[in-house]
């Protein structure tokens, strides 16, 4: 709770009147007063004791501080100096998917896609959704990458299973929890060392089953972390289910910038229409440990934020080559976690950008329509 106390007297205020002042209060990213996209909830009036909550579209709003002062200061101009004003900054995440019998809990798909290998897309998605869940959000992990699996290492669960139970006559799979995540992935139903040799028609079924049988329950992000490249298992995302956007992430030389290019091309299809929320540019420079100012551009500098200009979409941020984010992935433990340090700052800032681009999104698009082959 954020309290603004002045001691003087005023009478008289009505609902209406907050309201009135709270309708000149616009949202800096969806471009609308906070009254008329219903952000404004609980009004009590005391006299000149005023306070009201603003439901923010999600918990990780980089934007939170702004609106506060903006509703603050709207109350004052149109009311008077003299209110003693309480706000409540409340979060719920918006999502704009229709009842649908598949994942009814979940309110936003999120596919991570890449064009290449090697890129750092499962490290990308893993400690985003770290991120994401310590800003308050329910978070779920399905690693779609069923012949590289790398989501059960990079959390360390590579030696956990899943277990199985039985809701109203059906058997759902219960996801792995760990650090606060729900996740699932074909490394966690075979063994570490045995390969996955299946044809595509296989995996695609694999990937429909973590949609369809896993008891996901109620989360505000899913995040997909799809294999490289455009293969089945892309196609078979988006035959199965609305996917409310995805992310590429990319480095900064030109031949993963080429890939990437032709991964966000697949979304962009016309029959498949999958809006783009943003573009990770990972490794952007080197950093040692012993001289955090440096940064040592190996790979070529600024090629995902031009391709995001050129292209037209969000730039959600640059990710620096550095040890701690290697390290985190090799011990089960995502770096993200360790609080205070420059790795979480950055990715609390990519996720905060993914968050606003989400709440965008659903503003201002319908739902995304699922494939049909005919």
């Amino acid at each position: 709770m954020f309290s603004f106390q002045i001691k003087n007297k005023q009478v008289g205020i009505t609902e209406n009147d907050i309201l009135k002042a709270l309708g000149k209060v616009e949202e800096p990213d969806l471009k609308k007063d906070l009254v008329t996209l219903g952000m404004i909830k609980d009004i009590s009036i005391d006299g000149n004791n005023v306070s009201f909550t603003v439901l923010l579209t999600t918990p990780a709003c980089p934007l939170k501080e702004l609106i506060k002062q903006r509703c603050l200061d709207a109350i004052h101009a149109e009311l008077g100096k003299n209110i003693d004003v309480s706000i409540k900054m409340h979060a719920e995440v918006t999502s704009i998917r229709n009842a649908n019998p598949q994942l009814p809990g979940v309110k936003n798909i999120i596919a991570i896609s890449s064009g290449k290998g090697g890129v750092g897309k499962s490290t990308v998605t893993a400690n985003l959704a770290i991120a994401l869940k310590e800003s308050g959000a329910k978070v779920g992990i399905l690693d779609a990458d069923i012949y590289g699996p790398s989501i059960p290492l990079m959390f360390g669960a590579e030696d956990l299973q899943p277990l199985i139970s039985n809701q109203d006559g059906k058997n759902k799979i219960s996801p792995i929890h760990q650090y606060g995540i729900k996740m699932i992935s074909i490394g966690f139903l075979t063994p570490a060392d045995s390969a996955v040799v299946w044809r595509g028609p296989m995996a695609s079924q694999a990937l429909r089953q973590f949609l369809g049988d896993v008891d996901w329950g109620d989360l505000d992000y899913l995040l997909i972390d799809l294999p490289p490249g455009t293969s089945d298992i892309h196609l078979s995302l988006v035959q199965t289910v609305p996917v409310t956007g995805a992310v590429v992430v990319t480095t900064p030389q030109k031949v993963a910038l080429a890939d990437a290019s032709k991964g966000m091309a697949m979304f962009r299809q016309p029959q498949i229409n999958v809006p783009i929320l943003g573009i990770v540019e990972n490794m952007a420079y080197f950093t040692p440990l012993e001289l955090p100012a440096n940064k040592y551009y190996l790979f070529g500098e600024g090629g995902g934020k031009q391709m995001a200009e050129k292209s037209g979409v969000p730039f959600l941020g640059e990710i620096p080559l550095v040890q701690g984010i290697r390290e985190g992935g090799d011990s089960g433990r995502p770096a993200t976690m360790e609080k205070n340090n420059i790795i979480s700052e950055i990715f609390d800032q990519v996720a905060s950008a993914l968050a606003q681009q989400v709440a965008i999104r659903n503003a201002n698009s319908p739902e995304t329509e699922r494939v049909v082959v005919s």
